[in-house]
């Protein structure tokens, strides 16, 4: 069997193949490639392998992942963990390498955990009266200004119309009273 380097060893391999992904290096003293994702080919954003390297270049690469899937043996490689004029390890207690590990098995998927507001909308503040908030929340002074929620269209149009009856009725009164004296 192969002899394939330990975890965590640096060597210099070349470029077999570039894909739109990352690129393949040949390991040095056995027939296995590894795998540089675009995300561990710098530590510059990499839109486009095949503007970092070609095939055929010697390039400075770090093990840093081994995995069997489908009883082949996967290996991950990194560049921007070396340094590629001298091949120095620029991560020697792979702690950038961790950090990228914890990034990926921390995201969540909350989509299907809906949000609503409508709990919040329907309260009202115990210090200003005003719908939408909590008094913990009110940013009003006494006797200062009081906000409330801007009303949906509907509303509008609901309050528009009761303002408008207000105005007929107080026209109403007021002629009344002008009548009666």
């Amino acid at each position: 069997m192969e002899v394939l380097p330990e975890l965590y060893a640096i060597f210099q391999g070349e470029v077999a193949t570039v894909t739109e992904y990352g690129a393949f290096i040949k390991i040095p003293g056995c027939r296995k490639q590894g795998l540089v994702h675009k995300t561990h080919m710098s530590s510059c954003r990499v839109d486009k392998p095949s503007e970092i390297v070609d095939v055929g270049d010697k390039v400075w690469v770090k093990l840093i992942g081994k995995e069997m899937k489908d009883d082949k043996l996967k290996l991950s490689l990194s560049m921007k963990v070396v340094n590629q004029g001298t091949g120095k390890d620029l991560d020697p207690n792979n702690v950038s390498l961790d950090q990228d590990e914890r990034k990926k098995r921390t995201f969540r998927d909350y989509t299907g955990q809906k949000v609503t507001l409508e709990a919040v909308l329907n309260t009202v503040c115990k210090k200003c009266g005003c719908k939408g908030h909590f008094a913990k929340e009110c940013f009003v002074q006494p006797g200062g200004t009081k906000y409330s929620l801007i009303p949906e269209e509907e509303e509008e149009e609901v309050a528009a119309a009761g303002h408008e009856r207000d105005k007929k009725t107080s026209l109403a009164d007021d002629s009344s009273k002008k009548r009666k004296k």
